[in-house]
């Protein structure tokens, strides 16, 4: 078996990330910073076009070489910085130390092959298991993730199962090694009402029995609001605003953030029209000058198109909880 990195920390520093196509660039990523301990849920939220995935993507090492180039910035497992390693070092984390759950499973899982198969492959190729091992582990697996009748799931075909079954398996894979961080990358999206709750329950049964950190990436804040620890909210690149789950929902600082929360359906809102945020997020290639949020900002002035803000600590209601938001106008009276 090969040796793990002693990991209890996932770090992303000041991370800028573009895509080239000729003469064209795209900057996807604008500095960001995030941490993630084991046992801990970090929501990455935004609507889509923010950064999420390109953020998983990159530290899973998944990005295109041909076109993505990284400006700058360290990803750190533990104290290493994986992105000074090279391929084949990568690759000896991915899956092992890092693992990641994919928004559609039946795009990622080989149709050509049966379940058991791909799960097997993960456990003998990071955990140098023999096939008699591998599938007694798979098995184990299945259970712990909620599948039944193991030796029927791990001999069919993913065609052969449900939605929610191949969301399982999916995670049943992700998790086959015992990774120290999961990336959930919008796991529910595809899935109804009823399957999305049964996964985010399972999600976090595993985050308390494996003793697993998770980045869980989500456009909803609704989805976030019972799993999370702690939120960052990202926009056009950037992280505009990170808080503790109470923190951010019971005082959001941040106009775009304000803007999210004003646009979910509630009990409180009933037979009201809720509020929708003006605009789209701006392409990559065409970030505006200063805030990038401030041509669909209710409140924007001058220098909010002409000064990018820093990103700063802010008050907070309680003196435990950090909190820190990028904007020139914190505190700025709110018109609803």
């Amino acid at each position: 078996m090969t040796e793990r990195i002693s990991s209890s920390t996932l770090e992303i520093k000041d991370l800028d990330v573009s895509f080239i196509q000729g003469e064209k660039e795209a900057n996807a990523l604008r500095g960001i910073s995030l941490s993630l301990k084991r046992k801990e849920v970090h929501s990455l939220v935004g609507e889509s076009g923010s950064g999420k995935t390109v953020t998983s993507t990159c530290i899973m090492g998944l990005l295109p070489p041909q076109v993505a180039r990284i400006n700058r910035g360290e990803i750190f497992l533990g104290e290493q910085n994986i992105l000074a390693l090279e391929e084949k070092d990568q690759r000896k984390i991915r899956g092992k130390e890092i693992a990641m759950v994919f928004q559609e499973p039946a795009r990622y899982l080989n149709p050509t092959l049966k379940v058991g198969e791909q799960i097997t492959e993960m456990l003998r190729l990071h955990l140098g298991m023999d096939k008699g091992e591998a599938v007694t582990r798979a098995l184990e697996i299945l259970d712990l993730v909620g599948l039944d009748g193991g030796k029927r799931i791990l001999g069919s075909y993913p065609h052969e199962l449900s939605g929610g079954m191949k969301q399982r398996i999916m995670i049943a894979i992700a998790i086959s090694c015992d990774p120290s961080f999961l990336i959930a990358d919008e796991p529910t999206t595809a899935l109804d009402v009823t399957l999305q709750l049964q996964i985010l329950n399972l999600i976090l049964s595993l985050k308390n029995r494996l003793d697993m950190g998770i980045l869980f990436i989500s456009h909803d804040l609704r989805v976030v609001r019972d799993i999370s620890d702690w939120i960052s909210v990202i926009y056009a690149g950037r992280i505009v605003e990170s808080a503790s789950k109470e923190e951010l929902f019971s005082n959001p600082r941040h106009p775009y953030t304000r803007m999210l929360f004003e646009s979910i359906p509630d009990a409180d809102k009933r037979g009201k029209r809720l509020k929708a945020i003006p605009g789209k997020v701006p392409d990559a290639e065409n970030i505006p000058q200063g805030c990038a949020f401030h041509p669909r900002c209710p409140i924007a002035e001058e220098i909010c198109g002409s000064n990018q803000p820093e990103t700063k600590d802010v008050e907070s209601n309680s003196a435990l909880d950090s909190h820190t938001a990028a904007c020139h106008l914190i505190g700025k009276q709110w018109k609803n």
